[in-house]
């Protein structure tokens, strides 16, 4: 395998109408990006923030189109939902036929097959060969939300086991099930019961000895002996942990897990919604060590940009559930529907987990040379177009979270898109669209590297 991407964005990635190149003809934000943000401010609650006020008009490929005429180059995906690029163009054909049949009926009132359809292929790609039943809704929470009702309900048990550095939601539920307090939880609870933490395989922050293994026995002692396995519906893990820094446990980690729930009667749930669809590789993050949830959580990449999310898993504990007990009325929406038959078929046809792996290859070498010459850089992890680099104090595993913001807004200004994450706002992470073009990923990695440069 080559570190090549092959430029073939007209096909891919819906850029037809987008010149593949960084273009900054204002300052960030320009002069009608600043005139929108002060009618957002004046219009939009003042808790729904904005990383980056640049207000865009078009987009495809890896590229961001704003209102002021600047193209910047997109190393955010919307948060890892355009896996297949913007106005991608299975997705925009399928949207447009289905938009001029219906755009709603409620499938719980009259039913329509692109939803059957959606379900069955979720049924296919989901790793296992037994027998799998799907519902869908509308965002990652929600399929959260729901894949606990069904534990529960399964096991006739309450308790719900998550982990440090948990990412799950804003709901209430979900907001529980997270772990990092500002700003999702900050002054919003009480939260729901029965939601109990146990201690996540952070290989950076732990000595090299501590093995995958042993990081699992040293989780399940903490479960067992503060909740009890009898207690236990459920475990909910994201494969790489997502909001708390792209965590990626140590190998023999995730494993270990699933084979106390498998012996306990405890339902393993897998949070795929941020590492699903091809994003770190393989079409879902668990596939790396062979494990098979029995349920799996989804949504972000599912729809090419759509709302969309779904529960799949094992027949006999999604149909546990009465009748009436799943659903909500925009759930499985026809035109999202026919959204992720777009974006699975491009996914499929193009291989983007392959696309994934080459993006990997070149991000990581270029980075490993980066942390060779900046010490800041603490570690860089991350799997497929999932990558992260940990910003820390030079010479310790210390968290700096203004480095990490000074860093992030160098790359704004220089027109590249980045995001932040981690429990201590010390890492940045990279989700470019999988049909990002070879020359546009290496130009914001040199920008990158200039931002680390100062």
């Amino acid at each position: 395998m080559t570190d090549t991407l092959h430029p073939d964005l007209e096909t891919l990635g819906g850029a037809g109408g987008v010149e593949q190149r960084r273009v900054l003809v204002t300052d960030l934000p320009g002069p009608l990006s600043q005139a929108l943000h002060a009618r957002k401010t004046a219009a939009v609650a003042a808790g729904i923030g904005t990383t980056l006020p640049v207000y865009v008009t078009k987009a495809g490929g890896g590229i961001l189109v704003d209102v002021d005429g600047n193209q910047l180059i997109d190393f955010g995906s919307g948060i890892a939902v355009v896996n297949v690029g913007n106005a991608a163009p299975e997705v925009v054909s399928r949207v447009q036929d289905q938009v001029a049949q219906f755009t709603h009926t409620c499938f719980m009132v009259t039913p329509y097959e692109g939803y059957v359809e959606v379900c069955e292929a979720l049924n296919r790609l989901t790793p296992g060969d037994h027998d799998k039943r799907s519902a869908l809704f509308n965002s990652g929470a929600e399929a959260v939300e729901n894949a606990v009702k069904i534990a529960r309900r399964y096991t006739g048990r309450d308790a719900v086991v998550v982990f440090d550095h948990a990412y799950h939601g804003r709901t209430n539920l979900t907001m529980a099930m997270t772990a990092k307090n500002m700003p999702y939880k900050d002054g919003f609870g009480p939260f729901a019961g029965e939601v109990y933490r146990a201690p996540m395989s952070y290989p950076f922050h732990e000595p090299a000895s501590i093995k995958g293994t042993e990081a699992a026995m040293r989780a399940i002692s903490v479960i067992e002996k503060q909740v009890g396995a009898d207690r236990v519906a459920c475990v909910v893990i994201e494969p790489i942990q997502g909001e708390g820094g792209f965590v990626v446990p140590a190998e023999g980690f995730l494993p270990a897990i699933a084979e106390w729930c498998t012996a306990n009667g405890v339902v393993f749930i897998a949070d795929e919604i941020q590492t699903g669809f091809a994003r770190t590789g393989d079409m879902f993050a668990v596939n790396h060590e062979g494990v098979v949830p029995d349920l799996m959580t989804t949504a972000k990449g599912i729809a090419g940009g759509l709302p969309l999310a779904a529960v799949t898993g094992r027949a006999e504990i999604m149909d546990s559930v009465h009748g009436g007990g799943l659903g909500g009325t925009y759930g499985g929406n026809p035109v999202a529907c026919a959204a992720a038959l777009g974006a699975i078929a491009t996914i499929e046809q193009h291989d983007l987990a392959a696309r994934a792996r080459l993006i990997e290859n070149i991000m990581v070498a270029r980075l490993t040379e980066l942390q060779a010459r900046f010490p800041q850089i603490g570690e860089v992890r991350g799997r497929g177009a999932m990558i992260a680099v940990e910003i820390v104090k030079p010479g310790t595993t210390d968290p700096d979270a203004a480095e990490t913001s000074r860093v992030s807004a160098a790359c704004h200004q220089a027109g590249l898109v980045t995001l932040t994450c981690g429990t201590y706002g010390n890492v940045l992470r990279f989700l470019p669209p999988l049909v990002i073009g070879e020359d546009l990923l290496r130009e914001g990695l040199d920008i990158l590297e200039g931002a680390f440069a100062g």
